[in-house]
């Protein structure tokens, strides 16, 4: 029966390696798909910031050419200042130019604002391309080292197969297929007993089945159903005798001396 226990827990061990195993290994994808997800956020933001910076260079284009478009108006008027007749017609040149005078100015200073954005957004730009460069290089790292972990996973996987191909033949085959049958349901099958409890569902084991455990017993959890086993190894060490004491000897009363003495 002994043989059976351990065949039984080293079936077991070897099942949720591989389990931990397979999960890690689904898991590798999704570290590589969040280091690109990274990237991609981190390419757009340069791309906004490009696009952010040829806006506003478009725009000062457009500026300057209406600036000039109002600074030549402006001249072409105080030009015409020289052959008017009349007062009003003054007047009327003279406003003309104080607005392509002003219009011009409020477009220098929007202009100016633009320089300002500009700078702003060049700052923007270098921090977005040095970003999409350190994370293109962590891409590549997360890619290099997925697949070498990949690798190792199934190199481990493969061990851990042949071990459970050599394991199950030894296992007698209506327990084998009750600790399948458990594993499939409950995640394990066979559950050690401590301090007389499953440690499956952490439910108390009737002194009856406890003392046959302990004798070596392969029986079934009453609550959940898994086979227990008791590890004698897992045994606490028996307490130390305590020394004896000896009695504390009688303090000695003094005799009373005879009057007169």
């Amino acid at each position: 029966m002994q043989a059976q226990i351990e065949n039984l827990v080293k079936l077991q061990s070897a099942d949720l390696e591989r389990t931990r195993l397979t999960l890690a290994i689904r898991a590798l994808p999704a570290e590589i798909a969040q280091a690109q997800a990274a990237l991609t956020a981190a390419e757009r933001h340069s791309a906004d910031a490009s696009d952010g910076l040829a806006r506003e260079e478009s725009l000062r284009t457009r500026l300057d050419r209406d600036i000039t478009a109002h600074r030549q108006k402006a001249a072409r008027f105080r030009t015409q200042l020289d052959s008017v007749k009349t007062p009003e017609q003054a007047a009327a040149i003279e406003h003309e130019i104080a607005f392509e005078s002003a219009e011009a100015e409020r477009l220098e200073n929007e202009e100016f604002s633009s320089l300002e954005r500009s700078e702003a957004q060049e700052a923007s730009l270098a921090a977005a391309r040095a970003s999409v460069e350190s994370l293109a290089s962590a891409l590549d790292k997360t890619r290099a080292r997925a697949a070498l972990r990949h690798k190792e996973f199934s190199a481990e996987l493969a061990a851990l197969n042949l071990e459970r191909e050599a394991l199950r033949p030894l296992i007698e085959p209506d327990r084998l297929i009750r600790y399948d049958r458990l594993s499939g349901s409950r995640g394990t099958g066979i559950a050690r007993v401590d301090n007389q409890q499953c440690t499956g569902c952490r439910m108390g084991v009737r002194p009856q089945v406890w003392n046959q455990l302990r004798e070596g017993e392969l029986l079934a959890c009453d609550s959940c159903g898994r086979l227990l086993y008791w590890d004698p190894a897992m045994a606490p060490a028996p307490k130390a005798p305590e020394p004896e004491h000896a009695p504390a000897a009688r303090p000695r009363i003094a005799k009373p001396h005879p009057a007169g003495a």
